[in-house]
């Protein structure tokens, strides 16, 4: 028997798509339902690993958490990774299989279509309800004939759509009207709701709009979100980034994180659970003024490890972060920037830009290899007390030393080949210490679970879509 099923598209990138559907899979699995979320077609720097070694988008990981089950490669069939201006790596069923550049991604769409479809019947057959969610937005008309993510994704599966616009950028009743206006006839049918996202105010002062855009499409609006403030989700992609801030410190002083804002940033969640704890606060950045004030500076992941670090180079923050490891203040470099901390990178595979000097605050030397190492992974780390770690590895790279130690440090510069090691709240707590001790700061770390916060997270978000959104006619639009 086949499951039920519906896709979430935006009128535009950031619209909530990938919040929305993580509070819907928990809404739905609330009443008692097995819910499973899929994503044709991602395209996003933020990943996550699965049990098995695949690799996929970040935000069907943290939706899958939404419906109490593992990540699953078939979650997210085809994944594409930005590696420059033009090309990116493509990622299907979990492995990495070319780079390439639109054009020639429009060569190897029809052969994905078979993939995709199977990947989604295969999780219908075995769940109760699939919760797609669409890319950007279902009226990208110019790329209708290759489309995998949005209507392409519901002729493929034959899958109701719901339109969903952000009122928070204007002009939200124009955005869903002009979505629906642009698409052909067969294409508008499976449109069968609308809803908004992101509002702030009296909802009964939409009733106008949401009767005119019923006579003009024949479409109802099923709900509207509210703007909610201190979600701790992750974010899809890097329009999603955003400063965080922990609250009152719990002693004396707090702690101030700069992340250098890289732009092909990957997995900037990895800083998520600094965001939550008391005294923190976490900002985004690109100021070598910045870096060189903050206490503690996270030089972050990145899918153009060479690349980022020439325009690293060009602002001059490594100035800054050579006079901070000189002073003895705190550095931490994650994945491509623990790999960027060392003497050189030879990368002959995604930028292919030969060896490039490193920044020389680490010892070790980083070449990239064909293959990618992707798992989740645990140990021990002796910088970080002994403490147990864990978390997960994607990296084409590969350092000459100590590859298998999870944190390594000279003086006061830390690195880690390892994603997500602050999740596990001890080791977080371990690493602001040393922070707090090297900066001379009178800072106590606070007792907050990172995971629970997440999962409060979802479980207010399911709550207030159960109280502003028809979950039960979304259910029935799917088939439930």
């Amino acid at each position: 028997m086949t499951g039920a099923a519906l896709l979430i598209t935006g009128t535009g990138s950031d619209a909530g798509k990938s919040t929305l559907v993580a509070g819907l899979c928990r809404a739905l699995v609330r009443r008692g339902l097995s819910v499973a979320p899929f994503k044709a077609q991602n395209m996003a720097l933020n990943a996550a690993v699965t049990p098995d070694g695949g690799e996929i988008g970040r935000a069907q990981a943290l939706q899958a958490l939404a419906c109490g089950i593992a990540p699953e490669r078939a979650m997210n069939p085809v994944l594409l990774k930005p590696t420059g201006e033009r090309t990116s790596q493509v990622v299907v069923l979990g492995d990495p299989q070319d780079v390439t550049d639109a054009r020639g991604y429009g060569d190897l769409v029809p052969g994905l279509r078979g993939v995709v479809g199977e990947a989604l019947a295969d999780l219908r057959a075995r769940f109760d309800v699939v919760v797609a969610e669409g890319a950007g937005s279902p009226a990208e008309i110019n790329l209708r004939q290759r489309d995998l993510a949005n209507m392409g994704l519901a002729e493929i599966g034959d899958l109701p759509v719901v339109v969903v616009g952000d009122i928070e950028r204007g002009g939200v009743f124009a955005s869903l009207y002009g979505t629906w206006a642009l698409l052909d006839d067969a294409d508008r049918a499976r449109i069968r709701a609308f809803a908004i996202n992101r509002f702030r105010g009296d909802p009964t002062l939409l009733d106008p709009g949401f009767a005119m855009l019923a006579d003009r499409t024949g479409v109802p609006t099923v709900g509207v979100v509210p703007w909610l403030d201190g979600l701790h989700l992750d974010a899809e992609d890097s329009l999603g980034i955003a400063d965080a801030d922990g609250g009152p410190p719990r002693g004396p002083e707090g702690l101030e994180v700069a992340v250098i804002r890289l732009p092909r940033i990957s997995n900037f969640t990895d800083v998520h659970a600094l965001g939550v704890e008391p005294g923190v606060s976490v900002t985004f950045t690109a100021s070598p003024a910045v870096v060189r004030q903050a206490d503690l500076v996270v030089l972050p992941g990145t899918k153009a490890t060479t690349d980022d670090l020439a325009w690293l180079r060009a602002r001059r923050l490594d100035v800054a972060l050579q006079a901070r490891a000189a002073a003895g203040d705190p550095v931490l470099g994650i994945c491509g920037g623990y790999q960027m901390l060392g003497r050189a990178i030879t990368d002959e595979v995604e930028g292919k830009a030969g060896t490039v000097e490193g920044l020389g605050l680490l010892g070790h030397t980083t070449t990239f290899h064909p293959d990618k190492r992707r798992a989740l992974v645990e140990g021990t780390s002796a910088v970080l007390g002994g403490l147990p770690v864990s978390g997960y590895e994607i990296r084409h790279g590969r350092p000459d030393r100590d590859e298998d130690i999870p944190v390594v440090a000279a003086g006061s510069v830390l690195g880690t080949a390892w994603h997500g090691l602050l999740e596990d709240d001890e080791p977080r707590r371990a690493l602001l210490r040393l922070v707090a001790e090297a900066r001379g700061r009178a800072f106590v770390p606070g007792e907050v679970s990172w995971r629970a916060v997440r999962e409060a997270s979802l479980d207010r978000l399911a709550t207030v879509m159960e109280e502003t959104v028809d979950v039960e006619a979304l259910l029935a639009i799917a088939g439930g």
